[in-house]
């Protein structure tokens, strides 16, 4: 008897103990937030990325009762701004990350500092890009195949810009270059705003990038070579795909949203049902369709298990175009 009391006495301190440690975690998942959320855009303002983020952030922030501020880090292909919160934030949920997929690619091909699948955690998945190729609107370059002519016939010195080593504006073009035998010179930014600049200032004489380029294409001041989807857009049909035109690639390089590792799940939850009512929003179909892009929603779970498949499918990819780290 002695011992059967003394066993439910200490089942029943156990019990005590461990509905006081959930407790502030219950209590944290309850009242968040009661500040405003930091969402880290690993891309210079003023490009697709960035606009897309901002509509969302401004509709989530009305969800959750606290603004989404926009806080662009941009640098080292879209990773700086995901890596830094990797390695400084904590996982409260009051500082997030737009989730590019370069993240599951240049741990491939140098040292990082993070994981890409085990330092983060995983909240939505949001959508693709619509990746296109364009020059200046006076470039002698009338069709793309001017410009493998060009680069067939000059190795190594016809140029192209794309947002950074390792991105998919990057990789893609590599990968056609390789399917089509001829070699490049890429020149990478920090981001869209920086290469739109460069390439109508002249400096690049082709760019490889989102629908960043969507109103100098509309405006002339850029022509729409190629596009990279697995069809012709509905925006600009006469543009031929690179599928098509028989180079073997398409891409759409989906994105969405994180925060560090170790996130309450109820906190991650309460963020991914926000940014899932934004996305459902009227004014988020509207910005979806002038960026061209297509919704592409996973749960947490699922964007996660997403990842891991991806990053195991690309370190095939970057093996095979020589870009492993040695």
């Amino acid at each position: 008897m002695q011992t059967t009391f003394q066993r439910r006495r200490w089942l029943g301190l156990a019990t005590v103990a461990l509905a006081a440690n959930a407790a502030p975690t219950w209590a944290q998942a309850q009242s968040f937030p009661n500040k405003s959320i930091t969402l880290i855009v690993p891309f210079p303002a003023g490009g697709s990325t960035d606009r897309h983020m901002r509509l969302l952030a401004e509709l989530a922030g009305k969800q959750l009762g606290q603004p989404v501020i926009v806080d662009n880090k941009p640098g080292a292909g879209g990773t700086l701004g995901p890596g830094t919160m990797a390695r400084t934030a904590k996982p409260d949920g009051y500082t997030i990350s737009q989730y590019p997929m370069s993240m599951l690619r240049m741990a491939h091909m140098q040292k990082t500092a993070w994981h890409p699948l085990t330092d983060f955690s995983y909240i939505i998945g949001v959508s693709g890009y619509t990746f296109g190729f364009t020059v200046r609107g006076d470039s002698p370059y009338k069709s793309f195949n001017d410009y493998i002519a060009a680069a067939r016939k000059s190795p190594g010195a016809v140029d192209y810009g794309s947002t950074g080593a390792g991105t998919s504006p990057h990789l893609l073009m590599e990968e056609l270059a390789e399917n089509a035998k001829v070699k490049f010179n890429h020149v990478p930014f920090k981001g869209n705003a920086d290469l739109q600049q460069a390439l109508l200032g002249g400096h690049v004489s082709a760019q490889s990038d989102a629908t960043g380029w969507d109103k100098y294409v509309d405006g002339g001041q850029m022509r729409l070579l190629l596009t990279f989807g697995e069809k012709r857009t509905q925006r600009w049909p006469e543009v031929p795909t690179a599928k098509e035109l028989g180079y073997g690639v398409v891409s759409t390089s989906p994105y969405g949203i994180v925060g560090p590792k170790g996130m309450d799940p109820a906190v991650a939850q309460r963020l991914h049902d926000a940014f899932k009512k934004a996305m459902d929003d009227p004014r988020h179909a509207e910005l979806m369709s002038q960026l061209n892009q297509d919704a592409w929603y996973r749960s947490g779970a699922d964007y996660a298990q997403w990842a891991k498949e991806a990053f195991a499918k690309d370190k095939l990819l970057i093996e095979r175009l020589g870009l492993m780290a040695k």
